[in-house]
């Protein structure tokens, strides 16, 4: 099943965990604001349809794909001790159960923040969708519509690159200004 690749995802995560505090930082000083109205408790209910949205929405694949790569990080650290590689095989399989705990943990959390974000009638009527045939096409055909919207985002800012490059060269020409 082809998806986004895990590196990339990976990146993604951390450049949009990188540019938080940034942006926290241009933020205006807000004046204190009277304490807000504690969040509704999240009910079983409304926790078990953030998790099947979750699921159904194919987001749990990102997981999946992101657990192997830490084992092939590992092989690659260990390739200068050939000797290491069917121990490293064997214990990275013995891990698995391990490592299934350690994604169901994710999905767990990743539930409870739908549930924090979205009202459980919001969450009922995206499992209503995610539960449809449109639903079902929509998240089958997410990891191809990924993988071409990554390729084609590559060409596009590599076209709008050297169209801002071309414009500023014109303008700047046009104060007298030559650029390389």
């Amino acid at each position: 099943m082809p998806s986004c690749p895990a590196p990339l995802l990976a990146g993604l995560l951390a450049a949009v965990l990188a540019a938080a505090p940034a942006a926290a930082q241009k933020a205006p000083a807000a004046a204190p604001a009277a304490p807000a109205a504690p969040a509704p408790a999240i009910t079983p209910s409304h926790l078990a349809l953030a998790k099947e949205v979750m699921l159904n929405s194919g987001i749990a694949r990102s997981f999946d794909s992101i657990i192997p790569v830490f084992g092939d990080q590992i092989k690659q650290a260990a390739v200068t001790r050939p000797e290491l590689t069917k121990d490293l095989d064997d214990v990275i399989e013995k891990l698995q159960p391990e490592l299934e705990l350690q994604k169901q943990k994710m999905i767990d959390t990743a539930s409870r923040i739908y549930a924090a974000k979205l009202s459980e009638a919001e969450l009922r009527e995206i499992a209503i969708f995610f539960r449809s045939t449109a639903g079902k096409r929509y998240v089958e055909t997410q990891p191809q519509v990924l993988d071409d919207m990554v390729q084609a985002m590559q060409s596009w800012t590599q076209d709008v690159s050297e169209y801002v490059m071309v414009r500023v060269r014109a303008e700047m020409g046009k104060r007298g200004h030559q650029m390389q």
